[in-house]
């Protein structure tokens, strides 16, 4: 007797919907991709592109920076970064600023 199988394919929405893990991990990136968006004006529009948005990870963020010069600069923003988050709502102690290394 043969089975039968059906080979269901799911959307990324669907799979995080069925699975309570996934769904926190997509509102996770979802809420660091809001809170780089409500940043964007205090980054000099010269190093935007440098920046992404990382993990969140209780009340730490982390940037995802192209390289040692953003880095740099965003060092002497992260209080006012923190500042304009919290006057938003988000409750962040500490910004990580990581640089992504392509190997």
């Amino acid at each position: 007797m043969t089975q039968n199988r059906r080979n269901h394919s799911y959307t990324v929405l669907q799979a995080t919907q069925d699975s309570p893990t996934l769904a926190r991990l997509s509102e996770l990136a979802m809420e660091s991709s809001a809170r780089l968006k409500s940043i964007q004006s205090l980054i000099p529009s010269g190093l935007r592109a440098a920046v992404r948005p990382g993990p969140i990870e209780g009340t730490a963020w982390c940037l995802i920076l192209d390289n040692n010069a953003v880095a740099a600069k965003l060092r002497q923003l992260v209080p006012a970064l923190q500042a304009h988050l919290r006057s938003k709502g988000c409750e962040v102690t500490a910004i990580r600023l990581k640089i992504q290394t392509l190997k």
